[in-house]
């Protein structure tokens, strides 16, 4: 396709790009589960001057301003340009929170052979091999009894031990691995009748009226996370590993993008959607399936003085860039690829192309992206699935299904997919971030 860069052979990296994955780091490691992540977005936007948005209360939005707003595990930042008007379409970066793994299940104390364990139920289709031996952190948020909801993370807690190999000699043959039996962590030695999960939870709440008692919690929603530093390897530092860049990689480099945009200078609503539950069908009040971006872009358009008429015309030149990490070709395994479409890291963002959309990208959606990597001096590959292995799908489809509005699927290209720990290339969320703000600039 035209605009088309190829990757470059060196291996030097930019400095923004590595101040850029230093930051992704931070991001990160803020955002241990998609409560956390949306938590941070909000954190980050109200420090730039975006104001807090209450969806109980009464909207105050104006041309100009800047805001942002938090459902759950999702979260919504947006600004409004000074000239809007009621038929002002809106740009967004859609993204998702959260990431493979396991949750906490009910019940969650368990144990045997003097080992206490974590309960969990498998979350969306983690690489089950990779968490193990792992430290790991249990992270979410609590709802005690007065209806008031924490932000809860225990650091470095849990393992799931994997066989000696000298009880298994055919391990090296090919592991499997029961979901239910072998992938509960352990946390403690001793009678089990002294281990209690949700203790070792409540025990880091603290209130006005103290430390939170494990009575006191009426529910929860807390997942597993690595703990391992996100960080920069290999020759000339080029690469960079992580747990949990699908799809915190996107979520951050649209959340800088949003963060650099001027009322001043937009033609459009600039938007950031990050979403939860992508991994498990997006299917939820806080998922792209369910209502909230409706809800908000509804919410904005009447404070624009948009009625029926006048938000459908926004919508329909509108556009959402859907970005979720994508596949690099796998040296080892390259036949597992298409042969003709091979993105590679380090070669920039990926444009998701499937004819079945499971990709929601058509060709006006594919020329708009290429025109903002050209505006932005960023190089860019297109990614399509080898035909006898299905690709997956983002919230592309979904959106452009709820809403009308033209969507382009995009990403970074990455190893390791849904493992505990996975892989890219320095440069590219840099470049990812730079191709996003040329969108939201026209």
């Amino acid at each position: 396709m035209p605009g088309m860069v190829a990757a470059a052979n060196s291996t030097h990296v930019p400095d923004a790009a590595r101040a850029h994955a230093e930051d992704l780091g931070a991001f990160v490691t803020a955002s241990p589960s998609s409560y956390h992540a949306a938590a941070e977005v909000a954190r980050r936007a109200q420090a730039a001057g975006y104001a807090p948005l209450d969806e109980t209360a009464a909207w105050d939005v104006e041309p100009g301003g800047r805001y942002v707003v938090v459902r759950d595990g999702s979260a919504i930042a947006f600004v409004v340009p000074a000239q809007a008007g009621p038929t002002t379409p809106f740009t967004v970066l859609g993204t998702h929170t959260d990431s493979p793994g396991f949750k906490l299940k009910p019940r969650p104390t368990t144990g045997r052979e003097g080992w206490w364990q974590a309960g969990v139920e498998v979350y969306g289709g983690p690489l089950l091999n990779s968490w193990l031996d792992r430290e790991l952190e249990l992270a979410g948020r609590l709802v005690l009894r007065d209806g008031s909801e924490h932000l809860v993370r225990t650091g470095p807690f849990a393992r799931i031990p994997q066989l000696a190999i000298h009880l298994d000699r055919a391990v090296n043959d090919g592991l499997t691995l029961d979901k239910q039996r072998h992938t509960q962590p352990v946390f403690g030695l001793g009678d089990l009748a002294d281990a209690d999960v949700l203790a070792e939870l409540a025990a880091r709440v603290e209130t006005a009226q103290g430390v939170v008692d494990a009575a006191d919690v009426a529910g929860y929603d807390v997942v597993v996370a690595d703990t391992q530093p996100p960080r920069a390897f290999g020759a000339g530092g080029s690469l960079w590993a992580s747990g949990r860049l699908d799809n915190l990689l996107s979520t951050h480099a649209a959340l800088v993008a949003l963060l650099g945009a001027d009322p001043a200078d937009l033609t459009s609503v600039a938007v950031l959607a990050a979403f939860d539950h992508e991994e498990i069908g997006s299917e939820s009040r806080s998922g792209a399936a369910g209502p909230f971006l409706a809800d908000v872009l509804g919410r904005v358009s009447r404070a624009l003085g948009a009625g029926g008429e006048d938000r459908r015309r926004a919508f329909a030149a509108s556009v959402c860039v859907s970005s979720d990490v994508g596949h690099a070709v796998h040296p080892n395994y390259p036949e597992r690829h298409d042969p003709a479409n091979h993105p590679v890291a380090g070669g920039g963002p990926i444009l998701k192309i499937n004819a079945n959309q499971r990709y929601a990208t058509d060709a006006h959606g594919a020329a708009r992206w290429q025109a903002a990597c050209a505006a932005a001096d960023v190089p860019t590959q297109e990614f399509v699935s080898n035909n006898a292995i299905p690709c997956g799908s983002t919230i592309g489809p979904i959106t452009a299904t709820r809403l009308g509005i033209r969507v382009v699927d995009v990403g970074v290209p990455i190893l390791s997919m849904h493992s505990a720990r996975e892989l890219t290339a320095v440069v590219d969320p840099w470049y990812l971030s730079r191709a996003m703000a040329a969108v939201l600039a026209g």
